[in-house]
């Protein structure tokens, strides 16, 4: 049988978090010895080869863009090395599943964000979700507490400038292709990596292990980025937006068989809590879409 729009969306957004996850892995697995880095820098070379590839077979540089939107492309690399920079950290000292747990308070935080500084409306239900994700965060955390792991506050900086780079891209002119400024951001987050390098470590020539690890790293990278472009195209958006979250079915999975991490009873409790608030939000704008149509 032909799958639906929606369904064929929410196969390439399932795919898309299963990229993602398999390249935090592959990159905490073969980055643990060679330094962050080092690990930022050879995964760097291979994923702005594979996405200059890309850009150049969809075009994405027949069109230059104007200086408004070079600013806001700047301005959105500097996040985007803010943001690889504080979640790896977290990611190398963190279980898999606690740092992506703590990432899936981002639709809430851009929803938050977008209310105050585009002036985009939120509900008071959507407010009571954020606050409600917040703690789930919290829970995650534990600030206070013997289970706290400074490293997770990191996290919480992660989503503080992924919002930051969201909330800029949504101000680039449509002229500008996604493919176009996710290739400046992996250009700019390999030469963050080249100068880290330069300024804090010795460079230690990669095993073969290693060096096939943070290649494949780049691949699962891009295959997580490509079905992410391509399910926003596909089906009603907060129908296939839900399956985000599997993304945490992975990191939990792929945490406990590499790894050998499991989630604390808390930790599960703050994830649920988390997923639900975000879950709540995506139902709560697919009925005002639906009220606006009418």
């Amino acid at each position: 049988m032909p799958m639906s729009p929606n369904m064929r969306g929410a196969a390439l957004m399932s795919a898309s978090m299963a990229g993602f996850a398999l390249n935090d892995t592959a990159l905490k697995y073969g980055g643990a010895d060679v330094g962050l880095f080092q690990a930022i820098f050879i995964r760097g070379i291979f994923a702005t080869a594979i996405m200059g590839v890309f850009a150049f077979l969809f075009g994405a540089f027949k069109n230059l863009p104007k200086i408004r939107d070079v600013r806001l492309i700047g301005l959105r690399s500097l996040a985007e090395i803010g943001a690889t920079l504080a979640f790896l950290t977290a990611l190398f000292n963190l279980p898999l599943a606690n740092i992506t747990a703590i990432l899936q308070a981002l639709p809430l935080s851009i929803t938050f964000a977008a209310a105050i500084f585009l002036n985009e409306p939120i509900g008071r239900q959507r407010i009571a979700a954020i606050m409600v994700g917040f703690i789930g965060v919290m829970i995650v955390v534990r600030p206070g507490l013997a289970e706290f792991n400074a490293y997770s506050l990191l996290g919480i900086v992660a989503v503080a400038f992924v919002t930051l780079r969201d909330l800029t891209a949504r101000q680039l002119s449509p002229s500008v292709t996604s493919v176009l400024v996710a290739f400046v951001a992996s250009i700019a987050i390999t030469l963050t990596g080249a100068i880290g390098v330069v300024l804090t470590q010795t460079w230690r020539p990669p095993t073969s292990f290693e060096f096939g690890t943070l290649a494949l790293a780049a691949v699962f990278l891009m295959i997580g980025y490509y079905c992410s472009v391509a399910t926003m195209r596909i089906g009603d958006v907060a129908i296939v937006s839900s399956f985000r979250y599997t993304v945490m079915l992975w990191a939990i999975t792929l945490g406990w068989l590499v790894f050998g991490d499991v989630p604390d009873l808390w930790t599960f409790l703050g994830i649920c809590i988390i997923l639900l608030a975000g879950l709540f939000t995506i139902w709560r704008e697919r009925k005002l879409a639906k009220k606006t149509k009418h």
